[in-house]
């Protein structure tokens, strides 16, 4: 018997239709204050967020990447609960816990935290996350497991019958339309009677920019998928203060526009040629830095709308970070239940992500040297018109989400 599928579910849904128009015969003095106050962070998270963005990278040369490494690594915390001997080794290293320090715990916890801070209602930005696991009643689940991610995760435990796997599909489904507000529906499909779990990870994410970009600015301009093609894309365009760097280690610029509360939008905006220079430098000591070393500039930025989705198998992915057990025949699991022929067969993961004039969904980060310019002089010229990378962060510290554009339309460029 196998443990069916695990789904790792991310939406980002389209922007409210309200919009603050920008006020073009106002001179903006200032720009809003980046958050300071002090977050909880899963211990690893955000090095594992760009050991994966590298895997996923090299999977998938000149296309889009995006995803959220916050819901892969709840899923798999979650996973770790329930294994044992080499298989929660293999997760708890692939998400960059030093076992010797003992953070196993410190890890469970900060997630509970987090989960808690993330999910209290706010008037600026709507964040939902959460997570549920839909149990056959024919298999026993261990009670120790289910009580610790019902506490530590907060999740939601449904039974739910296999053995028709239409009435199955179609109660994950509403579960899932249900939390998603009905912007993912049918999301699983082709179930057996062979499954015996699913766990479901959903985060939805939905802000306005702290100022819009107005629309009449938007124009049509060519963005270069590569050296050789460009198409055409809506480019939206803001003379404005921003947070600003140019990091010479690593050969790009980084802006940050801030939304609605707590979160922030990082676009960077590698050199000519330098993609997979700053794809490679990437790293969580890089992304605080950054954070410690922006300055206000004024920019004239030049950033194009897009939509884009991410589809991923994680299972032919995590095993390059080490984490391959559980998805075998190897997998240990007796922490969940007592059966012993128990994997894990599939772990999807889909992400989808779209930008405009008034708000977003999306992510990217990286390194530190900036260089400052006299605010006397005119606004510096930002053209986002080339493949960039995107991060969408809470509060300075947690990744949600992270990206990469490369053919603004949906396409690749292979």
């Amino acid at each position: 018997m196998q443990l069916g599928l695990i789904l790792c579910l991310v939406l980002l849904s389209p922007p409210a239709a309200t919009l603050h128009r920008h006020r073009s015969h106002e001179t903006k003095k200032r720009v809003k204050e980046l958050p300071s106050t002090a977050a909880t962070v899963a211990p690893g998270t955000n090095g594992f967020a760009f050991d994966l963005y590298r895997a996923l990278a090299a999977a998938a040369p000149n296309q889009n990447i995006f995803f959220s490494p916050l819901s892969i690594s709840t899923t798999l915390a979650m996973i770790s609960l329930g294994a044992r001997s080499n298989t929660k080794a293999q997760i708890l290293q692939g998400l960059r816990l030093n076992l010797q320090e003992g953070t196993e715990e410190e890890l469970h916890n900060a997630f509970q935290q987090l989960l808690r801070e993330l999910g209290r209602p706010r008037d600026d930005l709507q964040l939902n996350l959460g997570n549920a696991l839909f149990i056959s009643p024919t298999v026993h689940i261990q009670d120790s497991f289910l009580s610790a991610v019902r506490t530590l995760y907060l999740a939601d435990t449904v039974p739910t019958n296999f053995g028709d796997p239409a009435g199955a599909q179609k109660q994950i489904n509403d579960y899932v339309a249900k939390q998603t507000q009905g912007k993912i529906v049918d999301l699983v499909k082709d179930l057996d009677s062979t499954e015996v779990m699913v766990m479901v990870n959903y985060i939805f994410f939905k802000a306005q920019w702290e100022t819009s970009f107005n629309y009449r600015n938007t124009l049509e301009q060519d963005f270069h998928v590569t050296s050789e093609t460009a198409v055409r894309v809506p480019m939206m365009r803001r003379e404005d203060w921003y947070y600003y760097l140019l990091d010479q280690n690593l050969s790009c610029k980084v802006v940050a526009v801030p939304y609605q509360g707590n979160a922030t939008a990082l676009f960077i905006l590698p050199n000519e040629g330098t993609m997979g220079q700053v794809e490679n430098g990437l790293h969580e000591r890089i992304l605080r830095k950054w954070f410690k070393t922006f300055i206000k500039r004024q920019l004239e930025l030049y950033l194009p709308k897009f939509s884009i989705e991410g589809s991923y198998q994680l299972e032919k992915i995590l095993p390059k970070l080490g984490i391959s057990d559980v998805f075998t025949s190897q997998a240990d699991l007796s922490g969940l239940t007592n059966h012993s022929n128990i994997q894990v067969s599939e772990m999807v993961h889909k992400a989808v992500v779209e930008v405009d004039e008034s708000g977003t969904k999306a992510a990217a980060a990286t390194g530190a040297i900036f260089a400052f310019r006299s605010a006397r002089v005119g606004p510096l010229r930002v053209v986002f018109d080339r493949p960039f990378l995107m991060l969408i962060v809470e509060n300075t510290e947690n990744i949600l989400f992270l990206g990469r554009v490369t053919h603004p339309r949906g396409g690749d460029s292979s």
